[in-house]
């Protein structure tokens, strides 16, 4: 298979993005070869079969031209590929699926996200398959869609070399973008509870403001830390790189996401494979969490909610074993090897 991938960035120092580096390596192995178009590139390092091409944002390009470098781009190449595979983004189906059906190139869509459009709608008629995680992900009826969980580098995950401090069961850790649709609001007003109890806990939030809304949210945020008089137990931390993300995971007991149902959270089943435990507002996490999910699931926005399961988390006696359990989880059903190699096989068999 000669595959070609469109994404929205290509670069492994990406605090955000940064995971789709390994995606790329995994689909070399597999692939005769591997041509890749993104948004923007940064730094990257990858096998001698992938070429990486940028639509030129990191040059602060104008729309236009990213439009023009994208027909430029996917026609020069189109001899360089015979299969195609969209990352997220669903406007570049809408734009080049037209394209690539006269060409008789099969064009894939990965897709993990509760919100529905018009263009994801538009999509869903362009591709020959989608890829999701749950039902939950993916809420355009289809009858094209295919339910592959995540996958994340369970090696990646793996305690860091030299890295010997202990876990520390009273830390929580709180890892996604600074906005409302995370509601990390939720989790502060649950911290409170617990502090105000004399639970001596932190709460650590690591994620950017990425958007005029999420910077007004954040210091909302920071107003409620500090009425609260919470500023010796929760800090924030601005988005870092994955690789800096792993340590965090290790010397945290617990890492909470407030997100409302919809997709599979990547960076919850990282948590689940670097020990963290994890807590969730997401409904569609009860079928990963299995029969610990009465222990782990709260109600969605409610802190007294968050609060009971935080503190009979810290109060656990089989946290260990519950830690122990959900980490073998994660890396028997997770490993993004798995995953790459089940998206290959589609397109082979369905050629």
């Amino acid at each position: 298979m000669r595959f070609l991938i469109l994404t929205q960035k290509v670069d492994r120092n990406d605090p955000v993005l940064g995971f789709f580096h390994r995606w790329i390596e995994e689909f070399a192995k597999h692939c005769e070869r591997v041509t890749v178009i993104a948004l923007g590139v940064g730094e990257y390092n990858l096998p001698k079969n992938v070429k990486v091409f940028s639509l030129g944002k990191e040059h602060g390009i104008s729309r236009l031209k990213y439009l023009i470098n994208f027909y430029r781009l996917i026609w020069r190449e189109r001899k360089n590929y015979n299969a195609v595979f969209v990352h997220m983004n669903q406007v570049y189906v809408v734009l080049g699926g037209f394209f690539w059906r006269l060409m008789r190139k099969p064009v894939g869509l990965w897709y993990v996200h509760r919100e529905k459009t018009i263009s994801l709608c538009i999509a869903e008629k362009l591709v020959n398959i989608i890829f999701t995680s749950t039902p939950e992900s993916f809420q355009v009826p289809t009858k094209k869609a295919h339910y592959l969980g995540h996958g994340i580098d369970i090696l990646d995950c793996a305690r860091p070399q030299g890295y010997h401090e202990p876990r520390n069961e009273k830390s929580i850790l709180c890892v996604g973008r600074l906005s409302a649709i995370k509601d990390q609001k939720t989790i502060i007003h649950a911290c409170a509870i617990l502090v105000r109890e004399g639970i001596d806990i932190t709460c650590t939030f690591v994620g950017n403001a990425d958007t005029k809304a999420d910077m007004v949210y954040k210091n909302k945020l920071l107003a409620l830390v500090a009425n609260e008089k919470l500023q010796n137990n929760i800090f924030f931390i601005d988005g870092i790189s994955h690789a800096e993300l792993i340590p965090f995971f290790w010397k945290s007991g617990i890492h909470v996401n407030g997100s409302p149902t919809g997709g599979l959270d990547k960076v919850v089943i990282e948590s689940m494979a670097a020990g963290a435990i994890p807590v969730v507002a997401n409904e569609a996490f009860r079928n990963t969490l299995g029969k610990y999910s009465e222990r782990l699931v709260f109600d969605e926005g409610d802190a007294d909610s968050l609060a009971d399961y935080l503190r009979n988390l810290l109060v656990a006696n089989d946290k260990y074993e519950l830690r122990a359990a959900l980490m073998d989880k994660a890396r028997d059903n997770f490993d993004l090897a798995v995953l790459v190699k089940k998206i290959v096989t589609y397109y082979e068999t369905s050629r």
